[in-house]
């Protein structure tokens, strides 16, 4: 089985976001970029179908720059046979559908048996591209998996609901999406760290397609008030619960 997994190198959520001199980007400097969670999950269920396989093919598949190695390289070390990066200009500006469309182009002639991909990217939070993808490649997309079943040439996803769980099929080859909970990724072993900087990484120069949405502008969220004492005992609670209900608007 060929499983082609779509990744994206994104900033730690414990990293200091500075934005840049253009208003529009962040700015690289100190830094530090890791493999988006959700596409974590999205490997390890991979590896897990070759592994109780016995055999197959796990290829990472990304739009990015130059610098977006590193993700694909840990996804490498964790197992991956190979990757491929669809190195772009401005890859971090990109609108989802001309990610989308990038990757459909390289994806339709790979005879994938099964494509995974993270829920969303925690950068941008679009929940879209794997959707997309979906759309234009004329395959059944089955999102958020909490469970994925691999059998006679079917996929069987299990996801959250509101109020319950869902059970869906689709006939392989399809796109599933991970959610959190579908499996515990694995830390990569030194082995698995050596091995990665041996295997094939292939690098294609592409032009993303202009879409609908342009970044007009970045800005910070506004800074919090300060906390006030407005008094002390039981005297002040009918006045807490004004300002809780009238001021912070939380009531």
């Amino acid at each position: 089985m060929k499983i082609v997994v779509c990744v994206k190198q994104v900033p730690d959520t414990e990293a200091k976001i500075v934005i840049g001199n253009d208003g529009k980007s962040i700015d690289p400097a100190d830094v530090k970029y890791v493999m988006n969670p959700y596409d974590e999950f999205a490997v390890e269920e991979a590896l897990k179908i070759k592994e109780a396989n016995g055999e197959g093919e796990v290829i990472v598949l990304t739009v990015g720059g130059e610098d977006a190695q590193p993700a694909m390289r840990t996804a490498m070390a964790m197992g991956a046979d190979s990757g491929v990066l669809l190195k772009a200009e401005q890859a971090e500006l990109a609108d989802g559908l001309s990610v989308a469309k990038a990757l459909a182009n390289e994806v339709k002639d790979m005879g994938a048996d099964l494509i995974l991909a993270g829920k969303m990217a925690i950068d941008g939070y679009g929940h879209q591209v794997a959707v997309m993808l979906g759309e234009l490649l004329d395959l059944p997309v089955l999102p958020t998996a909490k469970s994925l079943e691999i059998a006679d040439g079917k996929a069987t996803v299990v996801r959250d609901i509101e109020g319950g769980k869902e059970t869906v099929t689709a006939a392989t080859p399809c796109i599933v999406t991970a959610e959190k909970g579908l499996n515990e990724p694995r830390y990569p072993a030194l082995k698995g760290i050596m091995q990665a900087k041996r295997k094939p990484l292939e690098i294609k120069d592409v032009s993303l397609a202009e879409e609908g949405i342009e970044i007009l502008e970045m800005s910070y969220p506004p800074k919090k008030p300060e906390g006030r004492i407005i008094g002390e005992g039981p005297e002040v609670a009918a006045e807490l619960i004004k300002l809780l209900r009238d001021e912070a608007q939380v009531l």
